[in-house]
């Protein structure tokens, strides 16, 4: 009797497509006395829109505002990864007094605040700021730098409400930011500046 030859078929792998997740970073003050009434739920929120969006959210893995948007992250199903600036989950835990939970995955960078800040920014495909300090506003000027898409919660409190005047006084253009005090909006925005700069539409106009 004659064997029957199964044929397979193979789709090329050429042919094969893989659509990412946009990765957004939540940037916001670990310390949040200064923030305006409601930031903490405006983070929550916020963590929430981009796990409901299909979106994977990123934080310095840290207190504060970043905390609460991993939380609300978390709570809708989402993935939620951390960049901290200690080398290991011992000194993250012991030495720099950070949190571990509400975070898939916390990568242990080794290279305190100021690089830490750096790897989170160059990872995101797109920046949320919210109510900030300092370190808030280190991150914001490194994604200006690097002409990634930004959106400014405003009003939110902190160096935050000052960015758009920091733009116009710093005379550098306007880059890729979008200013909005809705969160839904706000991240519909932010996308749609990302999906242009990834056509390679450059800065806004």
């Amino acid at each position: 009797m004659a064997r029957i030859k199964k044929t397979e078929t193979r789709v090329p792998l050429s042919k094969v497509l893989y659509e990412q997740k946009y990765k957004i970073a939540v940037s916001g003050a670990a310390e949040t006395s200064h923030c305006l009434p409601g930031a903490k739920e405006r983070a929550e929120e916020i963590g929430r829109l981009i796990a409901r969006k299909g979106m994977i959210l990123i934080t310095g893995a840290t207190t504060g505002l970043p905390y609460w948007a991993a939380k609300g992250a978390k709570e809708e199903g989402g993935v939620v990864i951390g960049f901290s600036p200690a080398a290991s989950r011992l000194a993250h835990i012991n030495v720099y007094h950070l949190p571990v939970d509400y975070h898939d995955v916390i990568v242990y960078t080794g290279f305190d605040y100021s690089g830490r800040n750096l790897i989170l920014i160059r990872a995101a495909d797109g920046i949320v700021t919210v109510c900030g300090r300092m370190g808030t506003l280190n991150e914001f000027t490194i994604a200006f730098e690097d002409k990634k898409p930004q959106g400014v919660f405003t009003p939110s409190g902190g160096t935050t409400d000052m960015i758009e005047e920091i733009i116009k006084v710093a005379k550098r253009g306007h880059g890729q930011v979008v200013f909005e005090s809705d969160p839904n909006r706000l991240l519909d925005r932010l996308v749609e500046v990302i999906k242009k700069e990834q056509r390679g539409k450059g800065a806004l106009g």
